[in-house]
C-alpha cells in the first residue's frame, strides 16, 4: 500500500540526491577562477625561472619532476603549438591555444592552467584527487544520512495526524457519531481537524434529534391509535365489511408504530441487554410453525437479545410468505464459528439492482402488478438486528428461481467483538 508519509519521505531523498548530483557535477566541470592576473603572471614568472626555455628536454623534465614533487602535483609542460615538452605523474591534457590563466574543466576533474612567458603552457592537478574525491563523497554520503534521518521523524509527524484524521473520517462515516480527531498545531492539518470536530459534532446533532423526533413520534401515536380501537370496538356490527378493513388497518398501523420504535431504539441503544445464549434452529422452529414454513438444519447456539433475534426471524418469514410463493423454506447451519440463517421463497425474485436497497427503511421493491404490501422496515430491521449482534443479512438469488435471505452470526462463544461496535442504519 502506497503510504502519503513514504511519498513524502521519497521527496525528501530526491531533492538530496539532485543537489548531490549539482554539487558533484559542479565539483567535476568548475572550480573557483582566479581572477587576479598580477597574480597568476608573478607564478608563472617564478615557474619559468625553475623551467628554463632554452634547456634541453632531459634538463626540463628534470626540473618539473622537482617542481612535482615539491608541490605534490602532477604537472604537464607544453609548448606553444601544442607539443608535449615533459611531464611529471599523470599526463594532463593541452589547454589550447584560446585558453586562460585559472581553472578548467576536463576529464576526471578541473584541472589550473598557467601560461609561462615565452608561451609554453604549465598544466596542474593535485596527485591526492582521488583522496578528495573519496573525501567529497564521504561528506556527501553523511550529509545524505543526516537528512535522511532527520527527515523521517518530520514526515512521519506530519502523516500521522491525515492518519488520524481518516480514521476519524472512516468511524463517522461507519455510523460512530462520536468519533472525534485531536487537533494538534496551528497548521492547515490542525484546521482540517477542527472543521471535521465541528462538522462532526454538527452531523451527531442532527442524527440525535432525528433519533428524538422519531421515538417521540412513535410513541405519542400510540395514544390515538389506542382511542381509535376503544371507538371500533364501540361500534354496532352492521358494517361487518368495514369492521374488517378498519381492524387490518389497525392491526397494520400498530405493526408500523412498533417497528418505528425498534427501530429508533436499535439505533439510540448502545448496548444490547439483556444477551443470552439462544438456540437459532429452535427459534427458526418456533417461528416457521406459526408461519408454516419448512425448517430444517443443524442446532445452532448465538449470543443476544432474544426478542430482537425472534422478530429477525419472523420478519424473514412474514416477508418470504408476504413476497413469494409457497412453500417457504428455512434452513439453519453451522460451520467455523458462525451460524447461518437461510429462507427462501419460490417468488419472482429480486433483481440484482435492488438487493441491497431493499434493506434501505421504507423501501419496497416494485413487482409487476405494481408496490408489494407493507411498510418497508422489516428487512432492514433485519439488517439492523443482525449488525448488533455482529452478524450481518444479504439477498442471494436462489436457483431455480425465487430468493433467498441469508443472515449470518457468530457463534456463542466465538469472538464476538463486532458485536460491541455494531452498525447504525
Amino acid at each position: 500500500m502506497r503510504r502519503l508519509y513514504l511519498q513524502i519521505y521519497a521527496a525528501f531523498l530526491a531533492i538530496l540526491l539532485v543537489f548531490s548530483a549539482l554539487v558533484a557535477l559542479a565539483w567535476h566541470h568548475g572550480g573557483l577562477a582566479l581572477d587576479d592576473e598580477e597574480t597568476l603572471a608573478g607564478a608563472a614568472d617564478i615557474v619559468a625561472e625553475r623551467l628554463p626555455a632554452g634547456a634541453d628536454a632531459q634538463t626540463q623534465g628534470q626540473a618539473l619532476h622537482a617542481l612535482a614533487s615539491r608541490l605534490r602535483l602532477d604537472l604537464t609542460l607544453w609548448s606553444a603549438d601544442g607539443r608535449v615538452l615533459a611531464w611529471a605523474g599523470q599526463r594532463l591534457p593541452y589547454p589550447g591555444p584560446q585558453a586562460r590563466n585559472g581553472w578548467m574543466p576536463g576529464r576526471g576533474g578541473p584541472f589550473g592552467v598557467l601560461r609561462l612567458p615565452d608561451g609554453r603552457w604549465l598544466v596542474a592537478r593535485s596527485s591526492r584527487r582521488r583522496l578528495l574525491h573519496a573525501g567529497l563523497l564521504t561528506i556527501v554520503g553523511l550529509l545524505g544520512v543526516a537528512v535522511a534521518i532527520g527527515a523521517f521523524p518530520v514526515a512521519r509527524r506530519l502523516t500521522r495526524r491525515l492518519e488520524r484524521l481518516r480514521a476519524g473520517v472512516e468511524g463517522l462515516g461507519a455510523g460512530d457519531l462520536a468519533s472525534r480527531v485531536p487537533v494538534e498545531g496551528r497548521d492547515e492539518v490542525a484546521a482540517l481537524a477542527a472543521s471535521f470536530n465541528s462538522a462532526a459534532d454538527r452531523i451527531e446533532a442532527l442524527v440525535g434529534a432525528q433519533r428524538t423526533l422519531l421515538a417521540s413520534a412513535s410513541h405519542e401515536l400510540r395514544s390515538p391509535l389506542a382511542r381509535i380501537r376503544v371507538a371500533f370496538e364501540l361500534m354496532g356490527e352492521s358494517r361487518p365489511d368495514l369492521r374488517e378493513r378498519v381492524s387490518r388497518d389497525i392491526a397494520e398501523l400498530d405493526d408500523l408504530i412498533g417497528e418505528l420504535l425498534l427501530a429508533s431504539r436499535l439505533q439510540t441503544v448502545e448496548q444490547l441487554d439483556p444477551r443470552e445464549d439462544v438456540d437459532l434452529l429452535g427459534l427458526a422452529a418456533e417461528e416457521g410453525a406459526r408461519a408454516g414454513a419448512d425448517v430444517s438444519g443443524t442446532p445452532a447456539v448465538v449470543r443476544g437479545d432474544p426478542r430482537l433475534l425472534r422478530r429477525l426471524v419472523r420478519n424473514l418469514l412474514e416477508n418470504a410468505a408476504r413476497h413469494g410463493a409457497p412453500p417457504v423454506e428455512a434452513r439453519v447451519e453451522a460451520s467455523a464459528g458462525r451460524a447461518r440463517l437461510r429462507v427462501s421463497d419460490r417468488g419472482p425474485g429480486v433483481p440484482e439492482g435492488e438487493r441491497e436497497r431493499i434493506f434501505a427503511p421504507f423501501y419496497r421493491a416494485s413487482s409487476g402488478g405494481g408496490e408489494v404490501p407493507g411498510s418497508g422496515l422489516g428487512l432492514a430491521l433485519v439488517r439492523q438486528i443482525a449488525r448488533r449482534h455482529g452478524g450481518e443479512a444479504r439477498c442471494l438469488p436462489r436457483e431455480g428461481g425465487g430468493s433467498t435471505f441469508e443472515v449470518d452470526l457468530p457463534a456463542a462463544g466465538a469472538a464476538t467483538s463486532d458485536a460491541k461496535s455494531a452498525h447504525a442504519i
